[in-house]
């Protein structure tokens, strides 16, 4: 069984992962606006991961015998300044979610709650993943600069997540 505390810090990751799959919606919606439909589809595909993850603290927190308890989500910001400010968010909102990962990780530890610690490590892990991919995205853009076409030949490179032999 989860403790209360555990319980209660699980079920806020849950809205913090699902606050993450509302945000990346709103980029999407952004970038589908700004006619940038590659870079809508990767965020696209970044939002139902991101809703994967809340199941997957879902189903936890249940096989663990606690009890799911969902509060509102904070509404995202529908508009950013450039597709680099819209993935410089997405870096530092990445980064956010990782401080919290390994705060629960230490908690788990510091509880003595090893199947809780085990759990997370898979998060760890995809942590150091999504990180490096809204990374990766900032650096190309920075290197795009103002060139139409480098956006254009990206936003083309970026619809293809998610496409199988892609």
């Amino acid at each position: 069984m989860l403790s209360k505390k555990m319980e209660q810090a699980l079920n806020e990751q849950i809205n913090r992962e699902l606050f993450s799959s509302y945000l990346y919606l709103s980029m999407a919606a952004y970038f589908e606006d700004s006619n940038l439909p590659g870079f809508a589809s990767w965020m696209q595909v970044q939002s139902q991961e991101e809703y994967m993850h809340a199941m997957k603290f879902y189903s936890f927190i249940h096989e663990r015998r606690g009890r799911v308890t969902l509060k509102a989500i904070e509404e995202p910001k529908p508009k950013w300044k450039s597709p680099l400010d819209a993935f410089q968010e997405a870096f530092k909102h990445e980064q956010f979610i990782t401080g919290h990962i390994n705060e629960l990780a230490n908690m788990a530890l510091k509880d003595k709650d090893h199947a809780t610690h085990i759990f997370l490590q898979w998060f760890i892990t995809e942590q150091v993943e999504e990180e490096n991919s809204a990374d990766e995205i900032v650096q190309k853009l920075k290197m795009i600069g103002d060139s139409q076409q480098g956006l254009f030949m990206l936003n083309r490179e970026m619809g293809f997540r998610g496409q199988a032999g892609k």
